[in-house]
């Protein structure tokens, strides 16, 4: 191995080494607790050292945040054989609030923790975002392409369908679901979806 192979890959290593620091850190605190000093002391190295590999706070949890997307998108590819467009549509809407339910704290970082959302406005990039919103939209492009949802647009039935799967998770997560008692409250996720998503078919 070359000088610069192993520089680069130790330089990979170290920032694995600070993305795992604050995966720590917000696990046991909340990612509001994530901080350059916290995960200086729990690497053991200073400050300095932890701006030698990312500019602040921010474009750390960022790196979390697409890690985070990173494995819904695997999830996602999990619906890939359903050649139905429609019912391939709830299945995708199925293991979005399944994904949900089973990593709230990866959840938040992906879409409610404000430091990503910082650090997407400053580079004006969201690639692993974009990547798992453009396979939605090609699932909707298909239903569209089939005769679903007539009169309807696809950018504007994405965000709809996004819009839909988010509320219900963000209000679970949020404790925002005091009527519905807890043994219910899956069947009620899951069949609030299907209910509105089947409202919205219009197919003849």
């Amino acid at each position: 191995m070359g000088i610069k192979q192993r520089k680069d890959r130790e330089r990979e290593e170290m920032k694995d080494l600070i993305l795992d620091a604050a995966k720590r850190i917000s696990i046991e605190e909340g990612f509001s607790k994530v901080s350059i000093r916290k995960i200086a002391e729990e690497i053991e190295y200073s400050p300095g050292t932890i701006y030698l590999y990312f500019k602040n706070r921010d474009e750390i949890l960022f790196e979390l945040h697409n890690l985070a997307f990173q494995k819904f998108y695997k999830e996602q590819l999990k619906i890939s054989h359903i050649n139905e467009p429609f019912e391939k549509l709830k299945e995708h809407g199925r293991v979005y609030i399944k994904f949900g339910l089973d990593n709230p704290d990866l959840y938040e970082l992906m879409f409610i923790v404000q430091a990503p959302g910082n650090e997407i406005e400053t580079s004006q990039s969201w690639n692993e975002g974009m990547k798992t919103f453009e396979f939605l939209r090609s699932n909707i492009q298909e239903c569209l392409d089939a005769g679903y949802f007539k009169g309807s647009d696809v950018n504007t039935l994405s965000i709809a369908m996004w819009s839909l799967v988010h509320g219900i998770v963000s209000l679970y997560l949020r404790k925002r679901m005091a009527m519905v008692p807890k043994e219910f409250m899956k069947p009620v996720l899951f069949g609030a979806f299907e209910t509105m998503i089947d409202n919205l078919n219009n197919k003849k």
